[in-house]
Protein backbone atom coordinates (compact mmCIF):
# COMPACT_ATOMS: atom_id res chain seq x y z
CA UNK A 1 0.00 0.00 0.00
CA UNK A 2 0.92 3.47 -0.71
CA UNK A 3 0.97 6.37 1.88
CA UNK A 4 -2.21 8.56 1.03
CA UNK A 5 -0.76 11.38 -1.13
CA UNK A 6 -1.60 13.75 -4.04
CA UNK A 7 -1.00 12.61 -7.46
CA UNK A 8 1.74 15.61 -7.95
CA UNK A 9 5.02 14.46 -10.15
CA UNK A 10 7.74 12.81 -8.03
CA UNK A 11 11.22 13.50 -8.28
CA UNK A 12 13.42 11.13 -11.04
CA UNK A 13 15.59 8.77 -10.26
CA UNK A 14 19.29 10.04 -9.75
CA UNK A 15 21.76 8.38 -11.61
CA UNK A 16 19.23 7.67 -15.15
CA UNK A 17 19.71 9.88 -17.39
CA UNK A 18 22.69 7.98 -19.25
CA UNK A 19 20.20 5.47 -19.34
CA UNK A 20 17.46 6.53 -21.58
CA UNK A 21 17.87 8.48 -24.47
CA UNK A 22 14.59 8.61 -26.50
CA UNK A 23 12.02 7.48 -23.91
CA UNK A 24 10.83 11.31 -23.21
CA UNK A 25 7.68 10.76 -24.76
CA UNK A 26 6.54 7.94 -23.00
CA UNK A 27 7.95 8.85 -19.13
CA UNK A 28 5.66 11.81 -19.90
CA UNK A 29 2.83 10.24 -21.32
CA UNK A 30 2.50 7.55 -18.41
CA UNK A 31 -0.34 7.61 -16.11
CA UNK A 32 0.51 7.29 -12.21
CA UNK A 33 -0.25 3.61 -11.00
CA UNK A 34 -3.80 3.55 -8.71
CA UNK A 35 -2.30 3.20 -5.24
CA UNK A 36 -3.80 -0.53 -4.60
CA UNK A 37 -2.31 -2.58 -7.59
CA UNK A 38 -3.36 -2.64 -11.31
CA UNK A 39 -1.69 -2.04 -14.68
CA UNK A 40 -1.47 1.65 -16.03
CA UNK A 41 -1.62 1.83 -20.05
CA UNK A 42 0.36 4.65 -21.42
CA UNK A 43 1.09 5.90 -25.18
CA UNK A 44 3.77 7.40 -26.69
CA UNK A 45 2.58 9.31 -29.60
CA UNK A 46 5.14 9.87 -32.74
CA UNK A 47 5.85 13.28 -32.25
CA UNK A 48 6.84 12.75 -28.37
CA UNK A 49 9.10 10.31 -29.57
CA UNK A 50 10.72 12.79 -32.78
CA UNK A 51 11.15 14.78 -29.70
CA UNK A 52 12.55 12.47 -27.85
CA UNK A 53 15.35 12.00 -30.36
CA UNK A 54 16.07 15.26 -30.35
CA UNK A 55 17.43 16.08 -27.00
CA UNK A 56 18.83 13.46 -24.36
CA UNK A 57 15.49 12.53 -21.96
CA UNK A 58 15.22 12.97 -18.02
CA UNK A 59 14.82 9.57 -16.20
CA UNK A 60 11.69 8.33 -15.88
CA UNK A 61 9.46 8.91 -12.97
CA UNK A 62 8.05 6.02 -10.66
CA UNK A 63 5.53 5.77 -8.80
CA UNK A 64 6.49 5.38 -5.25
CA UNK A 65 4.72 2.87 -3.31
CA UNK A 66 3.73 -1.42 -3.09
CA UNK A 67 3.68 -1.33 -6.62
CA UNK A 68 6.05 -4.08 -8.03
CA UNK A 69 8.14 -4.30 -11.08
CA UNK A 70 7.97 -2.01 -13.84
CA UNK A 71 8.05 -2.50 -17.05
CA UNK A 72 8.97 0.33 -19.18
CA UNK A 73 7.94 -0.22 -23.51
CA UNK A 74 10.54 2.02 -25.37
CA UNK A 75 12.71 1.84 -27.98
CA UNK A 76 15.20 0.04 -29.48
CA UNK A 77 18.31 2.54 -28.51
CA UNK A 78 16.95 2.05 -24.89
CA UNK A 79 17.42 -1.88 -25.69
CA UNK A 80 21.34 -1.31 -26.52
CA UNK A 81 21.96 1.13 -23.44
CA UNK A 82 20.29 -1.42 -21.03
CA UNK A 83 22.23 -4.19 -22.47
CA UNK A 84 25.50 -2.57 -22.05
CA UNK A 85 24.14 -1.60 -18.36
CA UNK A 86 23.61 -5.62 -17.73
CA UNK A 87 19.73 -5.05 -17.93
CA UNK A 88 18.18 -8.11 -18.67
CA UNK A 89 14.88 -7.03 -21.35
CA UNK A 90 12.43 -8.93 -23.36
CA UNK A 91 11.85 -7.22 -27.08
CA UNK A 92 8.42 -7.97 -28.40
CA UNK A 93 7.37 -6.67 -31.88
CA UNK A 94 5.50 -3.25 -31.98
CA UNK A 95 5.68 -0.83 -35.13
CA UNK A 96 5.55 3.21 -35.49
CA UNK A 97 8.42 3.77 -32.10
CA UNK A 98 11.40 5.03 -33.95
CA UNK A 99 12.81 4.62 -37.14
CA UNK A 100 14.47 0.92 -38.05
CA UNK A 101 15.17 -1.30 -41.02
CA UNK A 102 12.30 -2.97 -42.52
CA UNK A 103 10.44 -5.68 -40.25
CA UNK A 104 12.58 -4.53 -38.04
CA UNK A 105 10.82 -2.75 -35.10
CA UNK A 106 10.54 -3.34 -31.74
CA UNK A 107 9.76 -2.62 -28.12
CA UNK A 108 11.62 -3.30 -24.85
CA UNK A 109 9.94 -4.59 -21.49
CA UNK A 110 12.57 -3.13 -18.99
CA UNK A 111 12.16 -4.61 -15.50
CA UNK A 112 12.46 -1.72 -12.82
CA UNK A 113 11.76 -1.52 -9.19
CA UNK A 114 10.60 1.72 -7.60
CA UNK A 115 11.05 2.87 -3.80
CA UNK A 116 8.77 1.31 -1.43
CA UNK A 117 6.44 2.85 0.62
CA UNK A 118 4.44 2.79 3.75
CA UNK A 119 1.84 0.63 3.96
CA UNK A 120 -1.39 2.02 5.71
CA UNK A 121 -4.47 0.23 6.93
CA UNK A 122 -7.63 2.42 7.55
CA UNK A 123 -10.24 0.21 9.89
CA UNK A 124 -14.07 1.02 9.84
CA UNK A 125 -14.06 3.08 13.00
CA UNK A 126 -16.95 2.98 15.84
CA UNK A 127 -20.11 1.60 15.62
CA UNK A 128 -22.61 4.48 15.03
CA UNK A 129 -26.05 5.21 15.93
CA UNK A 130 -28.53 7.63 14.40
CA UNK A 131 -31.57 9.04 16.86
CA UNK A 132 -30.32 9.32 19.54
CA UNK A 133 -30.00 12.89 20.00
CA UNK A 134 -33.92 14.11 20.38
CA UNK A 135 -32.93 17.67 19.44
CA UNK A 136 -31.29 16.45 16.21
CA UNK A 137 -32.72 12.74 15.33
CA UNK A 138 -30.53 12.47 12.18
CA UNK A 139 -27.38 13.28 13.94
CA UNK A 140 -24.92 10.17 14.35
CA UNK A 141 -23.44 9.47 17.08
CA UNK A 142 -20.72 6.61 18.54
CA UNK A 143 -22.84 3.94 19.97
CA UNK A 144 -20.05 1.29 20.39
CA UNK A 145 -15.53 1.63 20.13
CA UNK A 146 -14.13 -0.71 17.83
CA UNK A 147 -11.13 -2.66 19.67
CA UNK A 148 -8.15 -3.44 17.27
CA UNK A 149 -5.55 -6.20 16.82
CA UNK A 150 -2.86 -5.08 14.78
CA UNK A 151 0.74 -6.13 13.47
CA UNK A 152 3.31 -5.83 10.97
CA UNK A 153 6.62 -7.87 9.98
CA UNK A 154 9.68 -8.05 12.08
CA UNK A 155 7.23 -6.73 14.68
CA UNK A 156 7.49 -2.93 13.83
CA UNK A 157 4.74 -0.88 16.06
CA UNK A 158 2.64 0.74 13.28
CA UNK A 159 1.67 4.49 13.69
CA UNK A 160 -1.61 5.32 14.48
CA UNK A 161 -3.90 8.41 13.83
CA UNK A 162 -7.65 8.95 13.69
CA UNK A 163 -9.73 11.03 11.05
CA UNK A 164 -12.14 13.49 11.50
CA UNK A 165 -15.50 12.47 11.75
CA UNK A 166 -17.60 15.39 10.58
CA UNK A 167 -20.99 13.04 10.09
CA UNK A 168 -20.86 12.27 13.84
CA UNK A 169 -21.40 14.27 17.09
CA UNK A 170 -18.24 14.38 19.03
CA UNK A 171 -17.28 11.18 17.10
CA UNK A 172 -13.70 9.53 17.80
CA UNK A 173 -13.39 8.32 13.93
CA UNK A 174 -11.75 5.61 12.66
CA UNK A 175 -8.03 4.53 12.98
CA UNK A 176 -5.18 4.34 10.55
CA UNK A 177 -2.43 2.90 10.93
CA UNK A 178 1.17 3.00 8.84
CA UNK A 179 3.91 1.22 9.22
CA UNK A 180 7.23 2.45 6.77
CA UNK A 181 9.39 0.26 4.38
CA UNK A 182 11.65 -2.43 6.21
CA UNK A 183 15.43 -2.49 4.54
CA UNK A 184 14.33 -0.86 1.23
CA UNK A 185 11.41 -3.43 0.90
CA UNK A 186 7.33 -2.39 1.53
CA UNK A 187 6.42 -3.98 5.61
CA UNK A 188 3.60 -6.60 5.81
CA UNK A 189 0.80 -5.21 8.21
CA UNK A 190 -2.43 -6.83 9.03
CA UNK A 191 -5.43 -4.80 11.40
CA UNK A 192 -8.50 -5.56 12.34
CA UNK A 193 -11.61 -4.68 14.50
CA UNK A 194 -14.44 -5.54 16.57
CA UNK A 195 -17.28 -4.24 18.84
CA UNK A 196 -20.19 -5.35 20.97
CA UNK A 197 -23.17 -3.55 21.14
CA UNK A 198 -25.68 -4.33 23.29
CA UNK A 199 -28.83 -1.42 23.76
CA UNK A 200 -32.49 -0.92 23.08
CA UNK A 201 -31.81 0.37 19.92
CA UNK A 202 -28.71 -1.44 18.48
CA UNK A 203 -27.59 -4.86 19.04
CA UNK A 204 -25.13 -7.31 17.83
CA UNK A 205 -21.42 -7.91 16.91
CA UNK A 206 -19.36 -6.38 14.20
CA UNK A 207 -15.81 -7.52 13.02
CA UNK A 208 -13.81 -6.12 9.52
CA UNK A 209 -10.54 -5.84 9.01
CA UNK A 210 -8.35 -2.67 8.05
CA UNK A 211 -7.52 -2.55 4.32
CA UNK A 212 -5.75 -0.16 1.96
CA UNK A 213 -8.24 2.63 0.35
CA UNK A 214 -9.00 1.77 -3.44
CA UNK A 215 -10.33 3.52 -6.42
CA UNK A 216 -12.93 1.24 -6.84
CA UNK A 217 -14.87 -0.27 -4.19
CA UNK A 218 -18.07 -3.19 -4.65
CA UNK A 219 -20.32 -3.31 -1.29
CA UNK A 220 -22.08 -6.37 -1.31
CA UNK A 221 -24.68 -6.07 2.17
CA UNK A 222 -27.37 -4.24 3.61
CA UNK A 223 -30.86 -2.97 2.89
CA UNK A 224 -32.62 0.11 2.20
CA UNK A 225 -36.47 -1.42 3.10
CA UNK A 226 -38.34 -0.94 6.63
CA UNK A 227 -36.64 -1.67 10.07
CA UNK A 228 -33.14 -1.41 8.05
CA UNK A 229 -30.61 1.47 8.83
CA UNK A 230 -27.72 0.79 6.85
CA UNK A 231 -25.18 3.60 7.00
CA UNK A 232 -22.31 3.76 4.23
CA UNK A 233 -18.91 4.99 5.50
CA UNK A 234 -16.57 6.79 3.20
CA UNK A 235 -12.70 7.20 4.71
CA UNK A 236 -10.02 8.92 3.00
CA UNK A 237 -6.83 8.34 5.02
CA UNK A 238 -5.14 10.51 2.30
CA UNK A 239 -3.76 14.16 1.98
CA UNK A 240 -5.90 15.03 -0.80
CA UNK A 241 -9.64 15.40 -1.40
CA UNK A 242 -11.54 12.63 -2.94
CA UNK A 243 -14.74 12.86 -5.51
CA UNK A 244 -16.55 9.48 -4.55
CA UNK A 245 -19.58 8.44 -7.22
CA UNK A 246 -21.78 5.58 -5.86
CA UNK A 247 -23.59 3.63 -8.72
CA UNK A 248 -26.61 1.49 -6.81
CA UNK A 249 -27.49 -1.55 -8.81
CA UNK A 250 -31.22 -2.84 -7.72
CA UNK A 251 -34.44 -4.12 -8.94
CA UNK A 252 -34.62 -1.71 -11.40
CA UNK A 253 -30.91 -1.81 -12.71
CA UNK A 254 -27.89 0.72 -12.64
CA UNK A 255 -28.27 4.15 -11.46
CA UNK A 256 -26.37 7.07 -9.96
CA UNK A 257 -28.36 8.57 -7.42
CA UNK A 258 -28.63 12.55 -6.84
CA UNK A 259 -27.01 11.53 -3.16
CA UNK A 260 -24.32 9.57 -4.78
CA UNK A 261 -23.01 11.86 -7.34
CA UNK A 262 -20.48 14.24 -6.27
CA UNK A 263 -19.68 13.47 -2.77
CA UNK A 264 -16.23 15.21 -1.59
CA UNK A 265 -14.84 13.04 1.04
CA UNK A 266 -11.96 15.28 2.22
CA UNK A 267 -8.19 14.24 3.38
CA UNK A 268 -7.67 13.18 6.28
CA UNK A 269 -11.88 12.86 7.17
CA UNK A 270 -14.92 10.26 6.97
CA UNK A 271 -18.80 10.60 5.24
CA UNK A 272 -21.09 9.26 6.17
CA UNK A 273 -24.64 8.15 3.53
CA UNK A 274 -27.43 6.60 4.79
CA UNK A 275 -28.31 4.02 2.46
CA UNK A 276 -31.74 4.66 2.39
CA UNK A 277 -30.91 7.71 1.01
CA UNK A 278 -29.05 5.67 -1.96
CA UNK A 279 -31.42 3.16 -2.69
CA UNK A 280 -34.92 3.82 -0.58
CA UNK A 281 -37.00 0.46 -0.52
CA UNK A 282 -34.09 -1.16 -2.62
CA UNK A 283 -34.51 -5.02 -0.68
CA UNK A 284 -31.41 -6.57 -2.54
CA UNK A 285 -28.73 -3.13 -3.01
CA UNK A 286 -25.31 -3.91 -4.50
CA UNK A 287 -22.93 -0.65 -4.05
CA UNK A 288 -20.17 0.28 -7.16
CA UNK A 289 -17.92 2.54 -5.19
CA UNK A 290 -15.49 4.80 -7.39
CA UNK A 291 -13.20 7.60 -6.20
CA UNK A 292 -11.30 10.18 -8.53
CA UNK A 293 -8.00 12.77 -7.36
CA UNK A 294 -7.64 9.99 -4.13
CA UNK A 295 -8.37 6.25 -2.97
CA UNK A 296 -11.05 6.13 0.01
CA UNK A 297 -11.91 2.88 2.04
CA UNK A 298 -15.30 1.77 1.45
CA UNK A 299 -17.63 0.06 4.08
CA UNK A 300 -21.02 -0.40 4.94
CA UNK A 301 -22.80 -0.77 8.42
CA UNK A 302 -25.69 -2.72 8.51
CA UNK A 303 -28.19 -3.08 11.05
CA UNK A 304 -31.90 -4.50 11.97
CA UNK A 305 -34.33 -3.21 13.77
CA UNK A 306 -38.41 -5.85 14.44
CA UNK A 307 -40.72 -4.55 15.94
CA UNK A 308 -38.35 -2.31 17.96
CA UNK A 309 -36.18 -5.04 18.63
CA UNK A 310 -32.85 -5.39 17.38
CA UNK A 311 -31.83 -7.83 15.44
CA UNK A 312 -28.38 -7.83 15.02
CA UNK A 313 -25.56 -5.81 13.18
CA UNK A 314 -21.96 -5.69 11.11
CA UNK A 315 -19.80 -3.63 9.46
CA UNK A 316 -19.24 -5.12 5.87
CA UNK A 317 -15.63 -4.05 3.94
CA UNK A 318 -15.44 -4.56 0.75
CA UNK A 319 -16.23 -7.40 -1.56
CA UNK A 320 -14.04 -8.85 -4.60
CA UNK A 321 -14.66 -6.71 -7.43
CA UNK A 322 -16.46 -8.79 -10.39
CA UNK A 323 -14.60 -11.79 -12.18
CA UNK A 324 -15.80 -14.92 -13.54
CA UNK A 325 -15.07 -17.22 -10.75
CA UNK A 326 -15.61 -15.67 -6.72
CA UNK A 327 -14.77 -18.08 -3.88
CA UNK A 328 -16.81 -17.01 -0.19
CA UNK A 329 -15.13 -18.79 2.78
CA UNK A 330 -16.09 -19.49 6.03
CA UNK A 331 -19.52 -18.82 5.88
CA UNK A 332 -21.69 -20.09 9.17
CA UNK A 333 -24.47 -21.83 9.09
CA UNK A 334 -25.96 -20.63 12.82
CA UNK A 335 -29.80 -21.84 12.64
CA UNK A 336 -30.54 -25.76 11.79
CA UNK A 337 -33.11 -26.37 8.61
CA UNK A 338 -36.78 -26.14 10.14
CA UNK A 339 -35.94 -24.29 13.28
CA UNK A 340 -38.17 -21.78 14.54
CA UNK A 341 -38.42 -18.38 12.19
CA UNK A 342 -36.65 -20.33 9.53
CA UNK A 343 -39.19 -19.01 6.80
CA UNK A 344 -37.12 -15.83 7.10
CA UNK A 345 -34.32 -17.12 5.27
CA UNK A 346 -31.13 -17.69 7.48
CA UNK A 347 -28.76 -18.10 4.98
CA UNK A 348 -28.78 -16.64 1.57
CA UNK A 349 -26.40 -15.08 -1.30
CA UNK A 350 -26.83 -12.02 -3.34
CA UNK A 351 -25.13 -11.82 -6.56
CA UNK A 352 -25.20 -9.66 -9.54
CA UNK A 353 -23.92 -8.94 -12.86
CA UNK A 354 -22.96 -5.77 -13.72
CA UNK A 355 -22.00 -5.57 -17.19
CA UNK A 356 -23.59 -8.50 -19.04
CA UNK A 357 -27.07 -11.06 -18.68
CA UNK A 358 -24.82 -14.53 -17.33
CA UNK A 359 -25.54 -17.68 -16.15
CA UNK A 360 -24.03 -18.62 -12.55
CA UNK A 361 -23.30 -21.94 -11.21
CA UNK A 362 -23.28 -22.10 -7.52
CA UNK A 363 -21.85 -24.79 -5.66
CA UNK A 364 -21.02 -24.96 -1.93
CA UNK A 365 -18.74 -26.96 -0.01
CA UNK A 366 -18.94 -28.11 3.42
CA UNK A 367 -15.61 -27.65 5.80
CA UNK A 368 -13.17 -30.60 5.19
CA UNK A 369 -14.87 -31.34 2.17
CA UNK A 370 -12.76 -31.96 -1.47
CA UNK A 371 -13.99 -31.10 -4.68
CA UNK A 372 -17.94 -31.27 -5.12
CA UNK A 373 -20.85 -29.81 -4.16
CA UNK A 374 -22.24 -30.35 -0.36
CA UNK A 375 -26.17 -29.98 -2.00
CA UNK A 376 -26.47 -30.26 -6.17
CA UNK A 377 -25.08 -27.16 -7.56
CA UNK A 378 -27.52 -24.77 -8.68
CA UNK A 379 -27.38 -22.58 -11.67
CA UNK A 380 -29.01 -19.09 -12.17
CA UNK A 381 -29.80 -16.65 -14.68
CA UNK A 382 -28.21 -13.38 -13.99
CA UNK A 383 -29.56 -10.31 -16.01
CA UNK A 384 -27.30 -7.48 -16.27
CA UNK A 385 -27.47 -4.77 -13.50
CA UNK A 386 -29.99 -6.64 -11.45
CA UNK A 387 -29.12 -8.26 -8.16
CA UNK A 388 -30.48 -11.86 -7.47
CA UNK A 389 -31.03 -13.21 -4.29
CA UNK A 390 -30.58 -17.25 -3.65
CA UNK A 391 -31.87 -19.01 -0.76
CA UNK A 392 -29.33 -21.29 1.07
CA UNK A 393 -31.39 -22.57 3.61
CA UNK A 394 -31.57 -26.27 3.78
CA UNK A 395 -27.56 -26.62 4.78
CA UNK A 396 -26.58 -28.43 8.20
CA UNK A 397 -25.23 -26.36 11.03
CA UNK A 398 -21.42 -26.16 10.11
CA UNK A 399 -18.87 -23.78 8.07
CA UNK A 400 -18.72 -23.84 4.42
CA UNK A 401 -17.18 -21.78 1.25
CA UNK A 402 -19.33 -20.94 -1.59
CA UNK A 403 -18.18 -21.07 -5.14
CA UNK A 404 -19.67 -19.13 -7.93
CA UNK A 405 -18.58 -19.85 -11.60
CA UNK A 406 -20.11 -17.05 -14.03
CA UNK A 407 -20.12 -17.07 -18.25
CA UNK A 408 -19.72 -13.72 -17.31
CA UNK A 409 -18.07 -11.15 -14.21
CA UNK A 410 -20.31 -11.24 -11.19
CA UNK A 411 -19.14 -10.19 -7.18
CA UNK A 412 -21.43 -11.60 -4.75
CA UNK A 413 -21.32 -12.46 -1.07
CA UNK A 414 -23.68 -14.23 1.62
CA UNK A 415 -25.67 -13.17 4.76
CA UNK A 416 -26.09 -15.39 7.38
CA UNK A 417 -28.21 -15.21 10.89
CA UNK A 418 -28.15 -16.56 13.90
CA UNK A 419 -32.22 -15.93 14.27
CA UNK A 420 -34.64 -13.60 14.25
CA UNK A 421 -35.51 -12.31 17.97
CA UNK A 422 -33.88 -10.92 20.40
CA UNK A 423 -30.28 -11.32 21.26
CA UNK A 424 -29.88 -12.38 17.78
CA UNK A 425 -27.17 -11.44 14.70
CA UNK A 426 -26.27 -11.42 11.16
CA UNK A 427 -23.06 -11.31 9.28
CA UNK A 428 -22.36 -10.48 6.15
CA UNK A 429 -19.31 -12.73 4.17
CA UNK A 430 -17.87 -11.16 1.44
CA UNK A 431 -15.90 -12.38 -1.71
CA UNK A 432 -11.98 -13.06 -1.37
CA UNK A 433 -9.34 -12.33 -3.28
CA UNK A 434 -6.71 -14.61 -3.81
CA UNK A 435 -3.53 -14.73 -1.52
CA UNK A 436 -0.31 -16.00 -3.65
CA UNK A 437 2.17 -14.98 -1.38
CA UNK A 438 2.88 -14.86 2.13
CA UNK A 439 0.35 -12.24 4.40
CA UNK A 440 -0.55 -11.53 7.75
CA UNK A 441 -3.77 -12.13 9.29
CA UNK A 442 -5.39 -10.11 12.10
CA UNK A 443 -7.82 -11.69 14.25
CA UNK A 444 -10.32 -9.61 15.91
CA UNK A 445 -11.23 -9.88 19.97
CA UNK A 446 -14.70 -12.12 19.56
CA UNK A 447 -16.16 -15.45 20.37
CA UNK A 448 -14.28 -18.42 19.26
CA UNK A 449 -12.69 -17.04 16.03
CA UNK A 450 -12.07 -19.69 13.13
CA UNK A 451 -9.84 -19.52 10.20
CA UNK A 452 -11.44 -21.01 6.59
CA UNK A 453 -8.51 -21.40 3.84
CA UNK A 454 -10.20 -22.49 0.66
CA UNK A 455 -8.47 -23.71 -2.84
CA UNK A 456 -9.55 -24.05 -6.50
CA UNK A 457 -6.46 -25.45 -7.23
CA UNK A 458 -6.60 -29.41 -8.83
CA UNK A 459 -4.32 -30.71 -6.24
CA UNK A 460 -3.84 -30.93 -2.85
CA UNK A 461 -2.14 -27.83 -0.69
CA UNK A 462 -0.20 -27.30 1.86
CA UNK A 463 -0.42 -23.79 3.74
CA UNK A 464 1.59 -22.64 6.49
CA UNK A 465 0.12 -20.94 9.70
CA UNK A 466 2.59 -19.22 12.19
CA UNK A 467 1.49 -17.43 15.01
CA UNK A 468 2.91 -14.84 17.39
CA UNK A 469 5.02 -17.89 18.98
CA UNK A 470 7.10 -18.62 15.70
CA UNK A 471 5.42 -21.99 15.70
CA UNK A 472 4.14 -22.64 12.30
CA UNK A 473 1.02 -25.22 11.46
CA UNK A 474 0.56 -27.21 8.27
CA UNK A 475 -2.41 -26.97 7.00
CA UNK A 476 -3.87 -29.54 4.37
CA UNK A 477 -6.34 -28.23 2.16
CA UNK A 478 -7.90 -30.83 -0.22
CA UNK A 479 -8.36 -30.50 -4.03
CA UNK A 480 -10.95 -27.74 -4.59
CA UNK A 481 -12.01 -28.02 -0.71
CA UNK A 482 -11.46 -25.95 2.28
CA UNK A 483 -10.40 -26.07 6.09
CA UNK A 484 -11.16 -24.52 9.09
CA UNK A 485 -9.05 -24.38 11.95
CA UNK A 486 -9.43 -21.99 15.32
CA UNK A 487 -7.64 -19.42 15.80
CA UNK A 488 -7.02 -16.93 19.37
CA UNK A 489 -8.72 -13.90 19.39
CA UNK A 490 -6.58 -10.57 19.34
CA UNK A 491 -3.91 -12.65 17.58
CA UNK A 492 -2.11 -12.11 14.23
CA UNK A 493 -0.69 -15.01 11.89
CA UNK A 494 1.05 -15.37 8.84
CA UNK A 495 -0.18 -17.35 6.20
CA UNK A 496 2.25 -18.79 3.98
CA UNK A 497 -0.13 -20.28 0.63
CA UNK A 498 0.83 -22.79 -1.85
CA UNK A 499 1.82 -22.84 -4.88
CA UNK A 500 -1.45 -22.47 -6.08
CA UNK A 501 -2.88 -19.54 -3.70
CA UNK A 502 -5.47 -19.94 -1.60
CA UNK A 503 -8.89 -17.75 -0.38
CA UNK A 504 -9.38 -17.02 3.59
CA UNK A 505 -11.37 -15.75 6.02
CA UNK A 506 -11.93 -15.11 9.48
CA UNK A 507 -15.24 -15.99 11.16
CA UNK A 508 -17.22 -15.95 14.05
CA UNK A 509 -20.60 -18.01 14.73
CA UNK A 510 -22.00 -17.87 18.00
CA UNK A 511 -26.09 -17.42 18.96
CA UNK A 512 -25.49 -14.01 19.60
CA UNK A 513 -22.82 -13.01 17.35
CA UNK A 514 -22.05 -13.80 13.98
CA UNK A 515 -19.59 -11.53 11.85
CA UNK A 516 -16.27 -12.79 9.32
CA UNK A 517 -14.21 -10.92 6.80
CA UNK A 518 -11.80 -12.16 4.19
CA UNK A 519 -8.21 -11.95 4.50
CA UNK A 520 -6.92 -9.60 1.94
CA UNK A 521 -3.59 -9.98 0.40
CA UNK A 522 -0.47 -9.08 2.05
CA UNK A 523 1.12 -5.63 1.40
CA UNK A 524 4.14 -7.34 0.00
CA UNK A 525 2.48 -8.71 -2.33
CA UNK A 526 3.71 -7.08 -6.11
CA UNK A 527 1.78 -5.96 -8.65
CA UNK A 528 4.08 -5.08 -12.01
CA UNK A 529 3.11 -1.84 -14.14
CA UNK A 530 3.55 -1.78 -18.07
CA UNK A 531 3.97 0.81 -20.31
CA UNK A 532 3.44 0.28 -23.91
CA UNK A 533 4.77 2.39 -26.47
CA UNK A 534 2.08 2.97 -29.43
Amino acid sequence: MTAPRSDAAREPDAGGDDAVTAAEGVAAGAAEAPRDGGAVVAEASPAAAAAGSARPAPAPRHPTGRFGPVRLGIGLVVAVVAASLGVSVAVLPVSGLLPAAAGDRAAVELPALPPAGPSIATCAGPVLAAGRDTANASMLADAAPQALTEGAAGGVAPETTTLRASDVADGAGPTVLTVPPTDGAVTDLAAAGSATVAASDLSGFAASACTRAAMESWIVAGSATTGAADLVVLANPGDVAAQVTITVYGATGQSVPAAGSGIVVAAGTQRVVPLAALALGEENPILQITAAEAPVRASLQASLTRILVPGGLDQVGASAVPTEQIVIPGVPVVTAPGAAGESNVATSLRLLAPAADANATVTVVRDGGAAGATAQPQTVALTAGIPLQLDLSGLEIGTYTVVVTATAPVTGAVRAASGFGAGSDFGWFAAADEVTAPALVAVADGPTPQLTLASMSDATQTVGLTGGDGVRTDVTVPTGGSVTVPVTAGAVYRIEPGDDGIRAAVTYATAGAVAGYPVPAGDAAASAITVYPR
